[in-house]
C-alpha cells in the first residue's frame, strides 16, 4: 500500500522538481542568495534576446555591485500593445495621484497631463511627480514609440551621460536625421536597425533575373505576382520600410513636396500591384521569401539575417538574402528607457549602463560561444557604437561585413516630411494599396498589355488627398469617432478602387 502511494506521488513530484533541477546553475545560485535584486522590464523582444541580455546583465551587475539580480519580464504583446498599456497605466496612476491631492480629475485633466504642448496644472503636477506603474524599464521597440512615450512624460532621464560618458563616446547622438539617443536621457539606442529588401537568390537565378538592390527594383513588371507584403497597420517595422520609400522619393523632389509624395505612393502602388501574398506578420513575410512562395519582399534587417541564418543551418545554404538599399534606408535604433516612478531605480540605472557598455554591445554582434559574446543565441543585430565591430576579430562576428552606418550613404531621414504623419500613412497604404489589391493588380496587368501608356502611369500618381491636406486628414483620422474614421477609410478605398477600375477599363478598350 505504501509503495503504491509512493509511486502515485512520485510522478507529480518529479514534474514539479524537474524545472528547478534543470535550470542553469547561475539561476539556482541567484535563488539561493539573500542578496537578490529585481528589475521589472516590459519588452517586445524575443526569448533569445531576453535570455542573453539577462545572462549578460547578471554578470555585469555582480561585478559592479557584488549582488545578484533577476529580471521580471512582463509580456503584454508587441510594441503597439506595450505603448497602449503604458499610456493606460499612467492615466490611471495620474488620476489616483491627482485625486489623492484633493483634485477632481476631469476629461481635460486626463488629456492634458500627457500632452507635451500643455501648460496646464495637470501637466505640471505629473512632470513633478513620481507616479509609477510598477515597471522600471521599457526595452525594445522603435525610436518613434520611445520618443512618443518620452514626450508624454512617461520616461525620465536615465542618467547614462553623467555616470558613464565614455559609454556614449562612440555613439552618435543623431545620425542621418535619426535620433540614436535622447539628449535629455529619456531613451538610449541599444542596437541599430535598418530596413531593406529580402529576396530568394535561387528564385532569381532560376528566373534569369538580376538580384534586386533598390526599392524601385520591386516595382518591375517581371516581378508581377511574385512579391510578398505585410500590413503596415499590423507591423511597425514594415511601416518603416514603406516610409523609407516615401522619404527617398520626396528627397528626389526637394522643391516639390507634392510631386515627391505622389511619386512615393506610385512606387508603393506598383510594388503592391506585384503582390502575391499579404500577411499580418513581418516574420511570416521572410519565411515566405525563404521558402520560395514569393521571390522578394521588404523587412527589417534582423528578420532577414535571422531567417537567412536559420535556413543556412537547416538546409546548408542561405535561402534568403537581406540587402539594405544604399542611399535608400535610414539607420534607426532599438531603444531602452527608464519609466517614471521606477520602483527599482538603482538597478534600472545599471541595466541602462550595461546595454550601452562594451559588454552589452558585444552580445548583439558576436557569435555564440565567442569570448564576451552570447552563450546560446546569435542575436544578429548591429552595435550602436560606430566602428565597434572593427575592434573584435572578424571570426567572432555574426555579420562582419555589415555596417549600416556606412551603407546609409547619403540618405537623410527628415521626420518633418513623414514622421508626423506616421499613423496616417500606415492607414492610407492599407486603404489605397492593400485592401483594393485585386483591382490594383488587375489594372497593372491591363496597363502592361497595352504598353504602359503614359496617361495610365500619370493616373497612378493621383491620391485621395494632397500632401498639403495631410495635416487636416491626420487630425480627422485621430480625432474623429469610430464611425467618422471608418467613413474616411471607406472614402479613400473607394477612390482607389474607382481609379484602378477606370485604368483597367480604358486599357482593355
Amino acid at each position: 500500500m505504501l509503495k503504491r502511494l509512493f509511486l502515485a506521488f512520485l510522478a507529480p513530484a518529479l514534474l514539479i522538481a524537474l524545472p528547478v533541477l534543470l535550470r542553469p546553475e547561475q539561476e539556482k545560485e541567484t535563488d539561493r542568495s539573500e542578496d537578490v535584486d529585481t528589475l521589472v522590464v516590459v519588452s517586445p523582444h524575443t526569448a533569445p534576446i531576453q535570455y542573453e541580455s539577462e545572462r549578460g546583465f547578471r554578470k555585469y551587475y555582480k561585478e559592479k555591485t557584488g549582488r545578484n539580480v533577476r529580471i521580471d519580464w512582463r509580456n503584454v504583446g508587441g510594441t503597439s500593445d506595450i505603448t497602449r498599456y503604458i499610456e493606460d497605466s499612467y492615466t490611471a496612476a495620474f488620476r489616483h495621484a491627482w485625486e489623492k491631492a484633493g483634485r477632481i480629475c476631469t476629461d481635460a485633466d486626463r488629456k492634458n497631463f500627457k500632452d507635451p504642448r500643455s501648460d496646464s496644472d495637470a501637466r505640471k503636477f505629473f512632470l513633478a511627480s513620481d507616479c509609477g506603474i510598477g515597471i522600471d524599464i521599457f526595452f525594445g521597440g522603435g525610436s518613434y514609440e520611445h520618443s512618443n512615450t518620452a514626450s508624454k512624460g512617461f520616461a525620465v532621464d536615465g542618467g547614462v551621460q553623467t555616470r558613464h560618458p565614455e559609454y556614449l563616446k562612440d555613439i552618435p547622438q543623431t545620425f542621418a536625421g535619426e535620433t540614436i539617443w535622447d539628449a535629455q536621457g529619456r531613451f538610449y539606442g541599444c542596437c541599430l536597425s535598418s530596413f531593406g529588401l529580402a529576396y530568394n537568390p535561387d528564385r532569381f537565378k532560376d528566373a534569369g533575373l538580376a538580384e534586386p538592390s533598390t526599392w524601385i527594383d520591386l516595382t518591375g513588371p517581371e516581378l508581377f505576382n511574385q512579391i510578398g507584403l505585410a500590413d503596415p497597420t499590423k507591423s511597425g517595422s514594415i511601416m518603416k520600410c514603406y516610409e523609407m520609400i516615401l522619404q527617398q522619393a520626396m528627397a528626389e523632389f526637394p522643391n516639390d513636396r507634392e510631386q515627391g509624395w505622389q511619386e512615393g505612393f506610385r512606387r508603393i502602388k506598383l510594388i503592391a500591384a506585384n503582390a502575391r501574398t499579404i500577411t499580418d506578420s513581418a516574420g511570416k513575410l521572410v519565411r515566405d521569401v525563404s521558402t520560395g512562395s514569393v521571390m522578394a519582399g521588404m523587412c527589417i534587417d534582423f528578420y532577414g539575417f535571422s531567417e537567412s541564418d536559420w535556413t543556412e543551418k537547416t538546409t546548408g545554404a542561405p535561402r534568403l538574402v537581406y540587402h539594405m538599399p544604399r542611399n535608400g534606408s535610414a539607420v534607426t535604433c532599438d531603444p531602452v528607457q527608464m519609466l517614471r516612478g521606477a520602483p527599482n531605480r538603482t538597478v534600472a540605472e545599471h541595466f541602462l549602463d550595461f546595454l550601452v557598455s562594451p559588454e552589452g554591445q558585444r552580445l548583439w554582434i558576436q557569435k555564440p560561444g565567442t569570448p564576451g559574446g552570447p552563450e546560446k543565441y546569435a542575436l544578429l543585430r548591429t552595435s550602436v557604437k560606430q566602428g565597434f565591430h572593427k575592434t573584435i576579430p572578424a571570426e567572432h562576428l555574426s555579420n562582419p561585413d555589415f555596417d549600416p552606418y556606412a551603407m546609409a550613404g547619403t540618405f537623410q531621414y527628415d521626420g518633418r516630411l513623414t514622421g508626423r504623419y506616421f499613423s496616417l500613412i500606415r492607414v492610407l497604404i492599407k486603404c489605397i494599396a492593400l485592401d483594393p489589391q485585386n483591382d490594383l493588380s488587375a489594372a497593372r496587368k491591363a496597363m502592361r498589355n497595352c504598353g504602359d501608356p503614359e496617361w495610365a502611369m500619370d493616373e497612378l500618381l493621383k491620391m485621395p488627398f494632397s500632401y498639403a491636406e495631410a495635416g487636416v486628414m491626420a487630425k480627422k483620422l485621430s480625432g474623429g469617432n469610430a464611425e467618422e474614421k471608418a467613413a474616411l477609410r471607406r472614402e479613400w478605398t473607394a477612390f482607389a478602387m474607382d481609379q484602378y477600375r477606370m485604368i483597367r477599363k480604358e486599357c482593355e478598350k
